[in-house]
This record gives C-alpha cells, structure tokens and sequence, in this order.
C-alpha cells in the first residue's frame, strides 16, 4: 500500500465544505480542514502509486471548490 498526504487550497470560504465533501471518497483515510498556506490535509491510502494518482487526479481534484493540489508520498526511510 501506499500512502499520502494531499494539501489542498480551495475557494474562500470552502475549506469546511470540501473536507467533508472529501471524507466520502474511497480511499481517503481523513480530511481535516486547518489553517495557513492549506486549507484542507487528507491522509489518503492506494495499492499503488498509480491508484494513488488515479485518486487524486480523477477523485479528489473533481471536488468543486478546489484550486490547487499537493501530493506529498509517505516514505519509511
């Protein structure tokens, strides 16, 4: 399995909306809306870094009210 960090900007005003709308997508561990730089950090999980890229490229940028994405990729160094 492999695991991410995706940090998110969205619209003013939307970070609320968008962690829950986020939640309900398959393979999404959590979604916390925060403040600074981010609006929303999800904690996502794929088979594969495809998958994980499938997820965020067609599942979670698909979310109305998101203007940008950030995939961070766990590692265990």
């Amino acid at each position: 399995m492999v695991q991410a960090y995706v940090l998110i900007q969205t619209e003013v005003g939307r970070a609320a909306q968008v962690a829950r709308a986020i939640n309900d997508v398959p393979g999404v561990l959590v979604a916390e809306d925060v403040t600074g730089p981010y609006d929303v950090i999800v904690r996502a999980e794929a088979h594969d870094v495809d998958e994980l890229g499938k997820l965020v490229v067609a599942k979670v940028q698909g979310i109305e009210g998101i203007t940008r994405t950030l995939t961070c990729p766990v590692v265990h160094i």
